[in-house]
């Protein structure tokens, strides 16, 4: 929705296609990029990993053909909608993620009972 509003050349009809090129875009980046990024892996390394911004276009581009009432009018406009769609993502999961670098669901707990005496950990 950022990538949208931002970049003109992207747009959505309905709330329902820009979920669906949401979720086929998160696939696309989880299964698929990966063996785009190892297939071009000497390109990457020559141009400093730029072409990684290459990739993320290609991707965003390939998107409308598959889900209906989304748009995007160019290479470009995927272009730079994938490098807003990488910043957002970046800074989102800066809330998210540990220090370890995993994702922790974030939980409230109320009541929580002190344990009096020895506490004896159990190794898995």
């Amino acid at each position: 929705m950022v990538a949208s509003s931002m970049i003109h050349g992207i747009r959505y009809d309905t709330v329902a296609a820009l979920i669906g090129a949401s979720l086929l875009l998160g696939i696309l980046n989880a299964f698929v990029r990966p063996f785009l990024l190892i297939l071009s892996a000497p390109l990457i390394l020559l141009t400093l990993g730029l072409f990684i911004l290459i990739l993320n276009g290609l991707l965003l581009l390939v998107v409308p053909s598959i889900v209906g009432g989304f748009h995007v009018d160019s290479f470009w406009s995927a272009f730079w909608g994938a490098i807003v769609i990488s910043i957002v993502s970046w800074i989102l999961s800066a809330f998210f993620r540990g220090s370890d670098g995993r994702v922790h669901v974030l939980t409230h707990h109320s009541h929580i009972k002190r344990v009096h005496g020895r506490v004896i950990e159990h190794e898995k």
